[in-house]
């Protein structure tokens, strides 16, 4: 199989600007090895601004039948236009893995990416990982997070900020728990956030965040919050997917229906 075939059946020609500023220029690779799944080593559901580049690459792993990483499988990305990998396609490194830069579409909600590998028979082997890019209002709301909810909601500690998880008896739940938060509505969180956990009989170590906070900078955070749940919420805004190399858009109006 040719370079040029082995990239066809990726989907990753025809070359498409959309997917990647730099194919048109960059010699493309032959795969010398070919899988049997591919799996995602980290990246998944990160979190950029509208337009912006996500803050690690996006690493996956070829693994062959017995789940020993594969070198030299030759790997695609895709998404819908307005999506930019760099690189589009590449070969796997003598892990059985390989790693894009993302840089997000320009309108909020989950993308969608696309990683395609060739097994032995050259069928095509697929791998779906959503991004999440934040507009405006849940960008103010994420920094607000940072600055007020996640030294409490977050479990992790950084250089920055020491969590405090460990130390409630209590345990927040982490925003992106969706599991409970979906099932508050937006009325319920800005009650919790304005007056405090007491305001829906809740643990009284959430403190009332109404003095600190203005109306929109609630409503911010709110945003925020529905925009990264797991699983999405219903207001968690559109899924752009790439389907059989169109564009698509689907909502999340109601459970099991899409809209293209």
């Amino acid at each position: 199989m040719n370079r040029y075939t082995s990239l066809l059946l990726l989907g990753v020609l025809p070359l498409n600007s959309a997917c990647s500023r730099k194919s048109e220029s960059v010699a493309l690779p032959a795969p010398t090895a070919f899988g049997a799944a591919i799996v995602e080593s980290s990246g998944g559901k990160q979190m950029a601004q509208t337009g912006g580049l996500l803050p690690q690459p996006l690493v996956v792993q070829v693994n062959d039948e017995q789940g020993a990483g594969v070198a030299g499988a030759l790997v695609g990305f895709s998404a819908v236009p307005g999506v930019i990998f760099d690189p589009a396609s590449a070969l796997t490194d003598s892990s059985g893995q390989v790693s894009t830069n993302v840089s997000l579409g320009g309108m909020a909600g989950r993308y969608q990416v696309t990683v395609t590998t060739l097994d032995k028979s050259h069928k095509t082997v697929e791998l779906k990982v959503e991004e999440i890019a934040l507009g405006y209002q849940q960008t103010l709301g994420r920094r607000l997070n940072d600055q007020y909810c996640d030294r409490c909601h977050n479990a992790e500690s950084t250089v920055e900020r020491v969590s405090n998880y460990d130390n409630l008896e209590i345990k927040p739940h982490p925003f992106t728990e969706g599991d409970t938060l979906n099932k508050m509505s937006d009325a319920d969180l800005t009650a919790i956030i304005t007056y405090g956990g007491p305001a829906l009989n809740k643990s009284s170590l959430m403190p009332a965040w109404g003095n600190t906070l203005s109306k929109a900078n609630i409503q911010a955070l709110i945003s925020y919050i529905r925009a990264v749940s797991d699983p999405p919420s219903r207001s968690s805004g559109p899924i752009y997917a790439n389907l059989h190399g169109e564009s698509h858009l689907h909502t999340l109006a109601s459970p099991g229906v899409t809209t293209p």
